[in-house]
């Protein structure tokens, strides 16, 4: 058995884009943070980013799997078994929902299998434990879950600010429970990562020309000139542009990110002919996005946002409900099989 709050307990979603939208530059390093680290793990492991986001995919559909009958495995017990069993892959499926050519699927699936990440067994595939550990290792999988767990802390703290709670949930709370949570909260973390990487994979035609350029933005974001305390969403983007004196240069991004340099210098070309940095004399790129460009990366930004106050309002209310610490003697009790269940 567990306890639910009221549903006038809950935070409503539009609420917390609100929040987000309001004190973006508060919210924004542990945004981006999770965002690029993600990115730049997922690279390197295959050295191909859609590759990481098959595998994804695949375990993704256990956890859907989980949920439809009312399971919640956590995080221990999810990666103790030797197999992973998913139903027969549809290489249409996959393409529609990653947004990936049909051919470039089928030719990473291929690619896996002759790694041994993936096995096929008659109509269905076989992920192997041992091997996922081997490409996905704890230590991955927890930073990812420690920066999750650092964002919803972060928007915990927002909106103590703004009034809307009583109470800041503690950092190793918030990590045990998304490990406690783990299948649910990560079903809706890659529902989430699946809608980021598929606006900007559209926009800038790979995952590893973002990666690249968000890194560029994020060291604007750390200059100490651009560091206000209370920026919202649309000044945040305006503000940004052109505000990095110190710029980066090929090396530095081949470092940070794990791409070769020779594959960096040739994606900021990109970038720089499509608007979306400067490059100075001295070889160092800045993000300075102009014209439709600048448009462009404003919808898709709002869109992911909208986005991410989904994930926030799922998980987080998912979190509340183990983490309330207040009197429950109004509240009413539901089956465990329920839980998890909005």
């Amino acid at each position: 058995m567990t306890v639910i709050p009221s549903i006038s307990s809950q935070i409503d979603e539009r609420k917390i884009f609100d929040i987000i939208n309001k004190n973006f530059n508060k919210l924004s390093p542990a945004y981006f943070n999770l965002i690029s680290n993600w990115l730049i793990r997922a690279y390197n492991v295959f050295g191909d980013i859609d590759k990481y986001l098959i595998v994804v995919y695949l375990i993704n559909k256990d956890f859907i799997f989980f949920k439809r009958n009312g399971i919640i495995v956590n995080f221990d017990t999810f990666f103790e078994g030797k197999t992973l069993e998913i139903p027969k892959i549809n290489i249409s499926d996959i393409s529609k929902d990653l947004q990936l050519p049909k051919e470039s699927v089928r030719r990473k699936i291929q690619e896996l299998e002759e790694k041994g990440v993936i096995k096929k067994l008659k109509k269905k595939i076989v992920v192997d434990r041992t091997i996922i550990s081997k490409y996905f290792p704890p230590s991955n999988r927890m930073k990812t879950i420690n920066e999750v767990a650092n964002l919803f802390y972060e928007f915990n703290k927002l909106l103590k600010e703004e009034n809307e709670i009583l109470e800041i949930f503690k950092l190793t709370e918030i990590v045990d429970s998304l490990k406690e949570n783990y299948t649910f909260c990560w079903l809706e973390f890659n529902k989430f990562l699946f809608v980021f990487t598929n606006n900007w994979r559209k926009e800038v035609k790979d995952l590893e020309t973002y990666s690249i350029g968000l890194v560029v933005m994020i060291n604007a974001a750390m200059d100490k000139n651009f560091r206000e305390k209370n920026i919202n969403m649309k000044s945040w983007q305006k503000k940004i542009q052109g505000t990095d004196e110190r710029g980066v240069n090929a090396m530095s991004l081949s470092d940070i990110t794990g791409i070769p340099r020779p594959t960096v210098v040739r994606k900021l070309k990109y970038l720089v002919k499509n608007n979306f940095i400067v490059i100075n004399d001295k070889k160092l790129v800045s993000i300075n996005m102009k014209g439709p460009a600048l448009k462009k990366g404003q919808k898709l930004h709002d869109e992911n946002i909208h986005s991410l106050s989904n994930y926030i309002y799922i998980v987080f209310n998912q979190i509340k409900i183990i983490n309330s610490g207040k009197d429950n003697s109004n509240e009413v009790f539901i089956p465990s099989y329920l839980r998890g269940f909005n």
